[in-house]
């Protein structure tokens, strides 16, 4: 069964929505003091930042399925170790598809203020929302984003408390969350033979699973070195691709410096989540990443979060320990992470501290 679209109660609900939502048409014509850090915290934009002089690797899935598929992974495994950010290219999803979800996600946030307004919720765990910032009951500062959540998969049981308006919504992001999926699997196989184990640990692991697609929209900045579409931080999940569009706004960080992602034509972004972290017992690390924000355009990325579902047990997968690499995270049921998740709102990646063992 679908969960209904949530309504707003009444006209006085909806104008305080309104007035909360970054894409309002007037919160984002100047920067108001609840959306300026701490000088201490702000972005710095030009002394922190290496530019695409550094880059993250990019990886060429074509031969993943083929013959070559034992060079890939080792790419795959390179990346992971080394960076934790990659980019693929020949991946399989249609560029069609991609510039169609990009298109739709784009006309949602362009539609009256007042057609979205029936999804708005400051509660993490509604699983349809529309929101602002990233948990705007916890912030002193807010963040310079709107962003709409939807539960994916299954997609058969939830499509029908999607979005209503656009009226192709539903029919482009069906397609673009099946694909997704498709490609997500075949990454999890291969990142999953990359730490030496079958094919299937993190599809079986992750037990029922849970796949989650977030639109950010972040509104172009009067003064973007005063805050941050969203500030440093590492995912929650098991593993994140992302499909940038054309406008940088994605940094990564390595090697203490902050490396600004190239948008590169029909490719997506791979980032491996906490999670993956804690099964390859620190092998494979989530990296910590933000979204700055520019005067000059809107920025929209769409991130797809795949991971273990609530009740999933997560532990360092048994080959990842041994006397001379014992484990660094006691095992725990998913559910317990996600409400640390949502109870901390983002702080780098200090829920992983949670979770650690202190070995001698």
């Amino acid at each position: 069964m679908s969960s209904p679209v949530p309504e707003v109660q009444d006209h006085a609900d909806l104008k305080v929505i309104i007035e909360k939502l970054m894409t309002n048409g007037s919160n984002n014509l100047h920067v108001q003091d609840k959306y300026i850090l701490p000088p201490h915290e702000r972005p710095q934009m030009i002394s922190e930042i290496s530019g695409y002089s550094q880059s993250i690797p990019v990886v060429d899935l074509k031969d993943l399925d083929g013959p070559n598929r034992t060079r890939v992974v080792q790419e795959i495994r390179r990346a992971c170790e080394e960076d934790g950010f990659f980019q693929i290219v020949n991946h399989g999803v249609p560029e069609m598809v991609m510039k169609n979800m990009m298109g739709i996600s784009k006309e949602f946030f362009e539609m009256p203020v007042e057609d979205r307004a029936c999804l708005y919720s400051e509660d993490p765990n509604q699983p349809v929302l529309l929101a602002t910032s990233f948990n705007i009951r916890k912030e002193k500062v807010l963040h310079w984003r709107d962003y709409l959540k939807l539960p994916w998969h299954p997609l058969e049981e939830i499509i029908g408390s999607w979005p209503e308006k656009p009226a192709a919504y539903r029919e482009i992001g069906g397609r673009y969350a099946a694909e997704m999926r498709g490609l997500i699997l075949r990454l999890l196989a291969a990142i999953s033979e990359a730490l030496g184990l079958d094919s299937d640990y993190l599809n079986r692991i992750f037990g029922r699973h849970s796949q989650v697609m977030v639109t950010n929209y972040y509104p172009s900045c009067p003064k973007p070195d005063l805050t941050f579409g969203l500030p440093c931080h590492s995912d929650r999940d098991g593993i994140t691709v992302l499909m940038q569009g054309d406008v940088s706004g994605l940094q990564v960080l390595k090697n203490g410096n902050w490396i600004a992602v190239k948008p590169l034509a029909n490719a997506f972004v791979v980032n491996l989540a906490d999670q993956l972290q804690v099964v390859s017992n620190g092998r494979f690390r989530s990296v910590e990443h933000r979204a700055v924000t520019n005067a000059s355009t809107a920025r929209i990325s769409i991130p797809t979060f795949y991971g273990p579902s609530k009740d999933a047990f997560i532990a360092p997968a048994p080959t990842m320990v041994d006397q001379e690499h014992p484990p660094l995270y006691r095992g725990y049921k998913f559910e317990e992470f996600f409400d640390v998740f949502w109870s901390q709102g983002l702080k780098r990646k200090t829920v992983l501290d949670h979770f650690k063992i202190e070995n001698p």
